[in-house]
């Protein structure tokens, strides 16, 4: 029996060079099983790397892959318990979606009889909603269909762990919502061990139980994505995970109450308490607002009471985006931000008007003071 408390996939210093290009540098990580796992980062940074790894297609050049606690630098991919379901599917289309999921199922030694092969398809179709397509031709399907046939014939071999190599990213928004909700409900009905890599910050947010964000071949941070939305390490992190407003400026003065950063400009923003050891007085910092952090009114007294910062700006662009109005304001001395007005905010007046002066700030419970890149 599997020790439980041994993570199902490990990377111990696990370095990946190309020549001169390093793709992984000195990774470490542990996944646990059951987790739903996303790898998140710009192009080039690592990650698609790091599931070619897990798979078993690339062998560290430095560093050891662990699975269940077993070193499989040198276990070739069919050996590994793990299955692939790649961006473009990978279907066979001169095979019906049957044949498709059944693949694997032939390829076993022993090879399972008809009838158990017949059952287990089955069993997948009902998993992934798609009872009755048994004979249906791969190009007669739509793409989230197609996707769904590739996850059946990953799942069907029962592995520990199912690596999604950006599955989403051939479909529309609407049906790439909707296959995430789908894929989220699978991975907690079947309890594998799901690791996803996207380059889409909202996707990794939506689906996960912990993100991965990755730059240049090494981890810049791991958590869940309400840390890393909230309680971003550095700059890097607060400006790739969601949006975010950012003042740079000098620590002027630190006391009990919170940390008075002076900018550039010379404007004084009063932020909360540093709670991390790593400002000190005099560092450079930025300081990271959220746009739905911020508040922008006509009437300077509905500012919020204890303010970080509240100061005149004009209204330079307006995106209306449904639940909410996205503003583009400017200010002198602190350049240009932005503010997301909720639509339940604005039933009392009208929107801000392009070139409109309103008042805007921000409390200081609601900026990060982040030092380093």
């Amino acid at each position: 029996m599997t020790d439980s408390s041994v993570p199902v996939i490990e990377f111990q210093n696990v370095t990946k060079r190309y020549g001169d290009v390093v793709a992984t540098d000195a990774m470490s990580l542990a996944v646990t099983k059951g987790e739903f796992l996303s790898f998140l980062g710009p192009s080039g940074c690592g990650k698609t790397t790091s599931l070619r790894l897990i798979a078993g297609f690339e062998a560290p050049t430095e560093g050891n892959v662990l699975l269940d606690g077993e070193v499989v630098n040198d276990l070739p991919a069919y050996q590994r318990p793990v299955n692939m379901v790649f961006q473009h599917y990978a279907l066979f289309p001169h095979f019906n979606v049957a044949d498709n999921i059944a693949y694997g199922l032939r390829q076993r030694s022993p090879k399972p009889s008809s009838a158990e092969i017949a059952r287990q398809v089955d069993e997948m179709l009902e998993l992934v909603q798609l009872s009755g397509f048994q004979h249906r031709r791969i190009w007669e399907m739509s793409g989230g269909q197609q996707q769904r046939v590739a996850l059946a014939r990953a799942l069907v071999n029962r592995p520990k762990v199912l690596l999604l190599d950006e599955p989403l990213a051939a479909l529309d928004r609407k049906l790439r919502r909707e296959m995430q909700i789908e894929l989220q409900t699978l991975q907690r009905n079947v309890g594998i061990t799901f690791i996803l890599v996207t380059h889409d910050q909202e996707e990794a947010l939506s689906m996960s139980d912990r993100v991965c964000l990755m730059r240049q071949g090494q981890i810049v941070q791991i958590g869940s994505p309400r840390e890393l939305y909230d309680h971003p390490t550095n700059r890097y992190v607060a400006d790739f995970v969601g949006k975010s407003n950012f003042f740079e400026g000098a620590v002027d003065g630190i006391a009990r109450d919170g940390v008075n950063v002076k900018l550039d400009s010379g404007v004084m923003l009063k932020t909360p308490p540093d709670k991390t050891g790593r400002v000190s007085a005099g560092s450079r910092v930025s300081v990271s607002v959220r746009p739905e952090q911020m508040v922008a009114v006509r009437d300077r007294k509905r500012l919020p009471a204890s303010p970080g910062l509240a100061a005149e700006a004009q209204v330079i662009n307006r995106i209306f985006l449904g639940e909410h109005t996205e503003y583009l304001l400017r200010n002198t001395e602190l350049g240009e931000f932005l503010v997301l007005s909720p639509r339940q905010n604005e039933l009392g007046e009208r929107p801000f008007d392009i070139g409109e002066t309103v008042h805007a700030g921000f409390s200081r419970e609601s900026a990060l003071v982040l030092g380093g890149t």
